[in-house]
């Protein structure tokens, strides 16, 4: 068996200047609530990546016209009709647009919608009854039967009062998706709030909807059918941003990352700050680099936003290893997020999984014995090995474990990160780092 792996020799500072590419957790979603319309939307900023690749087969089966200029970073897309409201089972697994099709297609069709079940990273279970509740509750029809969700709003949708159990951003979306072209208003509560989501609300504003926010988690939402074309600039990702900024510190080195937005990174650069870490927000961008002993005894806990981010853990738990103390970390929002720890022991952390709850966060995981909190002890020497990357922000944590690393490091698995990291290895190399892309063979399937 042949793997597309990465090779990795490490103990470089990473310095130099990126810029940060488009929201992957945008763009995909974006791309899907431009169906709402039959107008043409287009995209500023669009990161090269393979879910936004994915997304766009998604969509063009069901009569999306795509123009997609990749040097540019430009797509223009229209959804004239709607030819098709099957996705065929190839979709299935592939990663979690598919449920959002249905939000954004129930009101453009009295088609049953038929999408194949949830794909993406396996992180936990990441259930679908919250949205299907919110269908419901709008007046649609769904059921699941044979690995697919069957759906449609034969007698139309009417605005509803729709109070979420928790502020998921999937649901959020989907919520918000079916309920512009519903009869009335419409009012989410315990929404969530993620940079990510307002992106797309004030697409959807510039699309034509009558959509508003309040600061109690409150979104309104007036039915909408008349929309505009729209030119839409792609908010900066703030997980690549977290990534590479972690990335530089922990090699102790120094970056500047043009377009890093401080107002969505203000948890992350309080924690920075913590640990001793260093940064200066200019007018176009945030510098990160490495001064002083990085001290541990950290205590965090994901949360939504404006909570610590879940997606940022992985590459914090990294950096924690090079810091001086106990830390712990308290993982709330996915219940198998920490898979990849195993991997960093053996590369020489110290870190321990624990079932409690190590932190003073409600939590859903209370008493079901998933291993979600970590303690990791700093500061410890990490040595290149052989691994396998699981999921996409694990495998960006092994890349910056290799780059602190002794000796070489084998990451099989790139893929995974060719799913949300634009041109990646040409940015850390255009950084210094040591790294290169190569077809290995390994006796295990990835």
């Amino acid at each position: 068996m042949y793997s597309d792996s990465l090779q990795i020799f490490g103990e470089i500072p990473l310095n130099g200047e990126i810029n940060s590419s488009g929201a992957k957790n945008a763009m995909t979603k974006l791309l899907v609530s431009s169906m709402l319309s039959d107008k043409r939307c287009v995209f500023y900023n669009v990161p090269n990546i393979k879910d936004v690749e994915i997304t766009l087969d998604l969509c063009s089966q069901i009569g999306m016209e795509i123009d997609w200029d990749k040097e540019k970073k430009i797509i223009s897309v229209i959804t004239k009709t709607i030819k098709n409201t099957f996705i065929p089972q190839r979709f299935s697994g592939a990663n979690r647009i598919p449920i959002l099709l249905i939000g954004a297609l129930l009101g453009r069709t009295q088609e049953s919608i038929v999408v194949p079940a949830l794909g993406g990273d396996e992180l936990g279970a990441r259930p679908v009854n919250f949205h299907v509740s919110s269908f419901k509750k709008l007046g649609a029809e769904v059921e699941f039967t044979n690995n697919e969700y069957i759906a449609n709003s034969k007698n139309g949708l009417k605005g509803a009062l729709i109070i979420l159990d928790y502020p998921s951003v999937g649901t959020t979306e989907n919520t918000i998706l079916s309920s512009i072209r519903a009869k009335g208003k419409t009012v989410i509560k315990n929404a969530a709030m993620e940079p990510e989501i307002i992106d797309i609300i004030l697409f959807l504003q510039k699309l034509g909807a009558n959509i508003s926010i309040d600061t109690d988690r409150t979104i309104t939402i007036e039915e909408t059918q008349n929309f505009n074309e729209v030119e839409h600039f792609v908010l900066p990702d703030r997980n690549e941003i977290v990534s590479y900024a972690l990335a530089a510190i922990a090699t102790k080195g120094k970056i500047f990352i043009k377009g890093a937005e401080h107002l969505h990174l203000i948890t992350f650069l309080n924690k920075l700050r913590e640990v001793g870490a260093n940064f200066n927000v200019k007018k176009d961008g945030i510098e990160f680099f490495y001064k002083n002993l990085l001290k541990g005894s950290l205590h965090i806990e994901t949360d939504v936003h404006p909570g610590f981010m879940t997606d940022w853990q992985q590459p914090f738990v990294v950096l924690l290893t090079q810091t001086k103390g106990i830390s712990v970390i308290h993982e709330t929002v996915y219940e198998n997020r920490f898979g990849y720890i195993h991997t960093l022991n053996r590369m020489g952390a110290d870190i321990d999984l624990f079932s409690q709850c190590l932190g003073s966060a409600k939590c859903r995981f209370n008493s079901l014995n998933h291993k979600h909190s970590v303690v990791v002890k700093g500061a410890t020497k990490l040595v290149g090995k052989n691994i396998f990357i699981p999921d996409l922000r694990a495998g960006f944590a092994y890349v910056m474990a290799g780059l602190i690393a002794e000796g070489e490091t084998i990451i099989h698995g790139a893929p995974f990160l060719d799913r949300g990291y634009d041109t990646f290895l040409e940015k850390l190399q255009s950084l210094g780092a040591n790294i290169s892309r190569k077809t290995i063979k390994t006796n295990v399937n990835v």
